[in-house]
């Protein structure tokens, strides 16, 4: 299983990767093999202000649909627009091309709370 150690993570199973003030947003792929192939990705919260742990999409599998929790508090600036053609891209490539979405953030000090590569694997057990 892939946990990149240059990336922060959610108990929700989310990745985090910080780039300034913006912070770029996908599923692990712990979370993409527990829900299987993924037929569908929504957003809808683009250019929205939200806090920390509001919905801000779901993503939907075959056999379920689960929602996607704001990990930073700030303004959703983008959605990877590719995944509404080829969502599949979040099973082939979590950490790459199927990043969900790019959040500009206000309160620096919620990184801190974001769980680390060994604090991850240690939700999961792996």
């Amino acid at each position: 299983m892939n946990i990149p150690s240059n990336l922060k993570y959610t108990k929700d199973h989310e990745w985090v990767k910080i780039d300034g003030d913006i912070a770029i947003v996908g599923i692990t792929d712990f979370a993409q093999g527990e829900l299987g192939d993924i037929v569908y990705v929504e957003v809808e919260t683009v250019d929205e202000t939200l806090d920390i742990e509001e919905i801000f999409g779901t993503v939907e599998a075959v056999k379920t649909v689960s929602d996607l929790f704001l990990p930073l508090s700030g303004e959703i600036i983008e959605f990877n627009d590719s995944l509404e053609d080829e969502p599949d891209k979040v099973n082939s490539d979590p950490y790459g091309d199927g990043w969900m979405i790019k959040i500009k953030f206000s309160e620096s000090s919620e990184i801190d709370n974001l769980l680390s590569a060994d604090d991850y694997k240690a939700l999961i057990g792996a």
